[in-house]
């Protein structure tokens, strides 16, 4: 059974930094593409960021660009998302995806495989 499964979260000043894990089990990842995405409540889910199979290639939002970084280690089937500078407008529940396709993690759409997510709540 695939899993992906998030950790990291919580609650932290504005300003302050977290950050977040994804390991994957269940089957073996290295040749998939892989993303971070965000739930605020009341809001639709989102886009953060995103990587290849190699971790080479990565993708930002606008809104995290600078401040977020995505990274990957393959021997661990594990993705990390290091958050700096946060924002209470960063607070969300933060979902990890994964993909053969890069661009469907891009473009949010037919993923093959989702986290159940984490909460991260920054305070101002």
């Amino acid at each position: 059974q695939v899993q992906l499964v998030e950790s990291g979260g919580g609650l932290v000043q504005a300003g302050g930094s977290l950050s977040l894990s994804c390991v994957a089990s269940g089957r073996t990842f290295s040749s998939y593409a892989m993303g971070w995405f965000r739930q605020a409540p009341g809001k639709e889910r989102e886009f953060v960021a995103a990587l290849d199979w190699s971790g080479g290639v990565t993708n930002y939002a606008d809104s995290v660009k600078g401040r977020f970084t995505i990274s990957r280690d393959v021997s661990k089937n594990t993705m990390y998302l290091q958050m700096n500078s946060l924002k209470p407008e960063d607070t969300a529940v933060y979902y990890c995806a994964a993909d053969r396709l890069l661009h469907r993690i891009k473009g949010n759409y037919g993923i093959n495989y989702w986290g159940k997510g984490t909460l991260v709540t920054v305070s101002s």
